[in-house]
């Protein structure tokens, strides 16, 4: 049965994929994005589609409109950008999920909250369970997206609780691939610019903090997931790729599969910046049959034909 669905922050790096899945699975899809961050060009291919709309609006004000299912993404995802904004941010996280519960509420849609690995901090558990609580610094340079994060989440749970809303809440861990903003000043898109160009690459410290990278077909494939499970599984879950490496080897392999002549150069590393950031994916694995199947190479291949592309 077709579906109506609205994805927040569809023109967004993972919306603008979510919505092109969406669509091929036979649904009716409506994007919604001021290009705070989304842009247009990564949903243009999509407009041919009968079943495509796009509206631009931010989710800070109410919205209305008669769907199914709701995938709220909408959220700077990357420090340079939420960082720009900071109360702008905030407002995003919060108000955005108000109102979007708020619209579930009223029409009896399911509702999925993309959060994000950071509602854990910089974690003092490696590797991070659902469980944890976190270790976040309220007051530091990165709260406006770690603590609007964890209240949109305290949120959502508020909402199944007091309206009987259908919630999901998937934690997303970081991602990378097609689509990725060229200045995100994320480490996968900064490398492969950086390489692509000739520059020095710049790594944070001495380059030991450890990450693991989730390729964005693996992260789409389980934010549906989550979504068709059992209304009584409502989450958290930890979406991530638990394959960890450092941040110098990820240097390294760019460098590499690039055939740059870039140098490694170290900067000071940020403020609040977690050394380790690994998932523990047993719930996903138990609940959603889901695994990873794309490994940083051959997915790091992909991501550098798309920004060959662009840069």
């Amino acid at each position: 049965m077709k579906k109506k669905i609205l994805v927040t922050g569809g023109a967004g790096f993972l919306g603008s994929h979510l919505c092109e899945r969406l669509l091929k699975e036979g649904n009716e899809v409506i994007c919604l994005d001021n290009y705070f961050t989304g842009q247009k060009q990564n949903v243009v291919h999509l407009l041919d589609n009968p079943f495509f709309e796009i509206i631009r609006h931010d989710v800070t004000m109410p919205f209305f409109i008669e769907v199914d299912e709701i995938y709220n993404l909408a959220c700077p995802a990357s420090p340079i950008h939420y960082q720009y904004n900071p109360i702008k941010t905030i407002k995003t996280s919060v108000m955005g999920a108000i109102n979007m519960l708020g619209l579930a509420r009223r029409i009896r849609a399911k509702i999925l909250q993309a959060s994000t690995s950071e509602v854990y901090g910089d974690p003092v558990i490696h590797p991070q369970t659902e469980d944890y609580w976190g270790n976040v610094n309220p007051i530091g340079i990165r709260a406006c997206y770690d603590e609007g994060k964890r209240c949109a989440e305290a949120l959502f749970v508020n909402y199944q609780r007091q309206n009987n809303i259908k919630i999901k809440i998937l934690r997303i861990f970081n991602t990378y691939g097609p689509r990725m903003h060229p200045n995100d000043g994320r480490v996968v898109s900064n490398f492969i610019v950086q390489a692509l160009k000739g520059k020095d690459i710049t790594i944070y410290g001495d380059g030991s903090q450890t990450r693991s990278f989730c390729y964005v077909d693996d992260l789409i494939d389980v934010m549906i997931r989550m979504m068709k499970s059992d209304d009584k599984f409502t989450g958290p879950v930890n979406a991530g790729n638990p394959n960890e490496f450092t941040i110098r080897e990820l240097a390294e392999m760019v460098i590499r599969l690039t055939k740059s002549k870039s140098k490694i150069v170290a900067c000071p590393l940020p403020e609040d910046d977690p050394l380790q950031r690994q998932p523990d994916i047993s719930l996903a694995k138990k609940e959603l049959g889901w695994t990873p199947k794309i490994e940083i190479e051959e997915g790091l291949i992909k991501t550098i034909e798309y920004f060959k592309k662009i840069v």
